[in-house]
């Protein structure tokens, strides 16, 4: 398997030049790293080539990196039905850079980008139909993100008056509390049937530690 993932490499830089950056093998597959440029020129060549034939995008997600400069990776899957062999692309992006769509050549692609731009806020250029797809339409913010809040940013509820759904900003329904580990709310004041046992033991045996 080593070797075939080595000639497949091999095959793949000498086809594709600088369009890949690094390759690597890891957990038996073959992983590489492309220029968002030239996404759509490497999953060509992968898929036409009869070294390759990688015809089935099996699935395509984002990562999210705040720490770094380009913050967002994007991730395909491909397989390979005839040689029985896999191959992992990952490129860098940002908010702001666009990635080409993968759809032209991959129908399924199109759920897939919608997705990562929905959790993600990437965006691919010259997808047909880029809107979110597992969050409202009204929803704020992408919550895959390191950042986003775990409360979000709105609230949805059923308002009585205007008979209908409507979004408000989030407002905790409660204050934080310190707890006395007594009560999960006010506390008590008073000592639970059982604790003057425990409290006059503890005392003995610090005596009896002496």
């Amino acid at each position: 398997m080593q070797e075939k993932l080595a000639a497949l490499s091999e095959h793949v830089s000498a086809a594709l030049g600088d369009a890949v950056i690094t390759s690597e093998t890891r957990g038996g597959e073959l992983c590489c790293r492309v220029r968002p440029e030239a996404l759509t020129r490497v999953l060509k060549f992968l898929r036409d080539d009869p070294n390759c034939g990688f015809t089935v995008l099996c699935d395509l997600c984002g990562a999210d990196y705040p720490d770094r400069p380009m913050r967002f990776e994007v991730v395909y899957n491909l397989l390979s039905m005839r040689l029985n062999q896999r191959i992992r692309l990952k490129l860098e992006t940002d908010e702001e850079q666009p990635v080409p769509s993968a759809v032209g050549l991959f129908s399924s692609a199109g759920w897939w980008e919608r997705e990562a731009w929905d959790l993600f806020g990437i965006y691919f250029a010259d997808n047909p139909d880029l809107r979110r797809i597992l969050t409202d339409y009204g929803f704020e913010g992408h919550p895959l993100r390191k950042d986003f809040p775990l409360t979000g940013y709105v609230e949805l509820r059923y308002d009585e008056d205007q008979k209908a759904v409507v979004y408000d900003p989030v407002r905790l329904q409660q204050e934080f509390r310190s707890f006395d580990f007594l009560s999960p709310w006010e506390g008590m004041d008073k000592i639970l049937p059982g604790d003057e046992k425990a409290t006059s033991e503890d005392e003995g045996s610090g005596e009896r530690q002496k």
